[in-house]
């Protein structure tokens, strides 16, 4: 299925990520794996499963997250929770 979520307000997070066309990222929703991470970091959850998450997206083809790396992108949105949480101390 199609991801149909309005990644609009990181789309500029998505431009500088890598691109990755194989493996099992391939094809994958970026824009949900960073919102996944940045969730998990700003919990700062300390097991993480990536093959569950990468299972879990949904397939995305549009805007800047076409091609980019869902891993590279679960660990930005990671550290930019963990950012986010710190930041509200």
């Amino acid at each position: 299925m199609a991801c149909k979520k309005d990644h609009s307000r990181i789309q500029t997070i998505m431009a500088i990520l890598p691109i990755d066309q194989g493996g099992k990222g391939r094809h994958k929703c970026a824009a949900c794996a960073y919102e996944l991470g940045f969730e998990a970091g700003s919990q700062l959850k300390e097991k993480i499963d990536l093959e569950q998450v990468l299972n879990s997206l949904e397939e995305s083809q549009a805007k800047e997250q076409r091609h980019k790396s869902p891993h590279a992108s679960y660990a930005q949105g990671y550290i930019d929770g963990v950012n986010y949480f710190y930041s509200k101390q």
